[in-house]
């Protein structure tokens, strides 16, 4: 490996050591780091790789765009819903009916941080599939470390179809791969992780293995219900729904097991939780009308994608397609206006509020709010896609890739996820792990000559550990859990959980790369 490879490397990387530097140690904010990442990368694209201003500004420009819609969107609409939600106390009732089920401190915490924090992480993301559950775990008595420790957990594995899919509609709209291959292969390589997540959960709140006994049986059957459909929407809708449908199918696979299992089974003394009676019957109505935007999201997208072709193919076709990038290799930019998840996300949001009993007038406050609330994550994500686009277009990912695979040659796989689990630790954020490095394992995979879907998708499952350790995402599940002073000690006992998650992952990337070609040539 001669010298000016790794020199190459390293310059292409200073953006990247920037937000590592700015916020592990200099303590900035995600949206100023961001902001110094791209101006970093534009400053070394115009002095070492060449860039005219015009290039390095129409690069950042496309980055711009490809945040705002349809990522920027989709955070809005998806944390939208869920605030009208919670302003029209519909999540009262939700909660309700979470705990009415079992006063078993094991079944609790899958029904409500395996199943209902997957639906949310599916539905909203960034953040708030750990922030309610675990303040719901901790109202109903769980230790705050617990509560956050188990959310943590759980909410590691969803993270590549959070928010509707934007971090993997995001990856393939970077690297150009097939989303719904994509998508596929995503939830084979997740599937082992997802599996063990329960079984990890229970054996954390009830302190030992021995917490498992008995419950094998509902585990098992939390555990593949979320799976199975996961696979099987990510193969034949995408990834817009995998998670939604897995939260869904798993909470009532659990939710009707757990009552037969509570019908043969007195509790256990060691596990057993005083559970806050609700003296407001809950009706089939009320219920409906508090799920309701939830149910509308859920419709709208699975009534345009493409299992429904009449209404996908119109829908799809309104778009405009703009060439932003004036330099080489451009492609043209789409927007497409109307069937794109953030737009259903909206008018499904707006349309179960109203159902909830609110006025216009307070959509638009709650509206105001959210992008009030979300105003430095956009900033982030403008800054991060900016940086991410003149990296790639000036070919500073083709320099890092170049280094990894001469350094690691055929055993580069190994390091795959430890990639996307860094992007993920240092910004939060799995779309932002994508954006930063996807190119990097999709170019890895060209120089190894590796499928590209196998490699890229690793990036996503990396995301996984990452998002366990991320620092925002235990200042999330402290300021839930109102612990204050904790994140050091949460984020050591957690590491044990996302180290040893990432040696599997390992395992999986490297040993099991053949069953790519197989599932895709099957």
């Amino acid at each position: 490996m001669t010298s000016s490879v790794f020199l190459m490397c390293l310059l292409a990387l200073l953006p990247i050591i920037w937000l590592v530097f700015a916020l592990c140690f200099l303590k900035l904010q995600p949206h100023w780091a961001s902001i110094g990442a791209f101006v970093t990368a534009a400053i070394e694209a115009l002095l070492i790789w060449h860039m005219s201003v015009i290039e390095v500004t129409t690069a950042a420009l496309e980055g711009v765009a490809m945040a705002i819609w349809p990522i920027v969107l989709v955070i809005i609409a998806a944390v939208f819903t869920y605030n009208l939600t919670v302003h029209s106390k519909a999540m009262e009732v939700i909660k309700s009916m979470m705990t009415s089920i079992s006063s078993d401190r094991r079944i609790l915490v899958i029904l409500i941080g395996w199943c209902f924090g997957g639906f949310l992480e599916g539905m909203a993301g960034f953040g708030v599939a750990i922030a309610i559950p675990a303040s719901m775990l901790y109202a109903l008595g769980f230790s705050p470390i617990e509560a956050i420790l188990a959310c943590l957990i759980a909410n590691g594995g969803p993270t590549m179809f959070g928010s509707i899919g934007i971090p993997t509609t995001t990856l393939a709209n970077l690297t150009a791969l097939e989303p719904m291959t994509l998508a596929f292969i995503q939830s084979i390589q997740a599937a082992p992780l997802l599996l063990l997540s329960p079984f990890l959960m229970v054996a954390l709140v009830a302190k030992g293995l021995r917490g498992l006994k008995g419950l094998i049986p509902l585990l098992s059957v939390s555990a593949l219900s979320f799976v199975l459909p996961e696979i099987l929407a990510a193969r034949f809708i995408g990834a817009d729904l995998p998670v939604v449908i897995a939260g869904i199918c798993s909470l009532a696979a659990t939710f009707a097991y757990a009552l037969y299992y509570g019908k043969h089974h007195d509790v256990p003394k060691a596990y057993e939780m005083e559970i806050p009676k609700n003296n407001t019957p809950i009706t089939l109505k009320t219920a409906c009308i508090a799920w309701s935007p939830f149910i509308l999201i859920f419709l709208s997208l699975l009534l345009t994608s493409k299992l429904f072709p009449f209404l996908h193919d119109p829908l799809s076709a309104v778009q405009t397609s703009v060439t932003i990038y004036q330099g080489a290799n451009a492609a043209p930019y789409t927007f497409t206006w109307l069937n794109t998840p953030g737009v259903l996300i909206l008018c499904s949001g707006i349309v179960g509020g109203l159902m909830q009993g609110c006025s216009v007038k307070e959509l638009f406050q709650v509206l105001g709010a959210t992008i009030r609330q979300m105003a430095k994550t956009i900033y982030t994500m403008l800054g991060v896609l900016a940086c991410a686009k003149i990296m790639s277009y000036s070919g500073m990912i083709s320099d890092i890739a170049a280094f990894f695979v001469t350094a690691l040659g055929a055993f580069y796989p190994l390091a795959a996820p430890l990639i996307g689990a860094l992007g993920t630790f240092v910004t939060g954020s799995g779309t932002s792990s994508e954006v930063l490095f996807g190119n990097v394992q999709l170019e890895a995979a060209a120089a190894i000559q590796m499928n590209p879907y196998w490699l890229v998708a690793a990036n996503s499952l990396g995301t996984a550990a990452g998002k366990m350790l991320a620092p925002q995402s235990i200042a999330i599940g402290c300021a839930a859990c109102s612990l204050v002073g904790k994140d050091g000690e949460i984020l050591k006992r957690i590491a044990t959980y996302a180290f040893a998650y990432v040696i599997l992952m390992a395992m999986i990337i490297y040993f099991c790369a053949p069953l790519c070609e197989y599932l895709l040539l099957g």
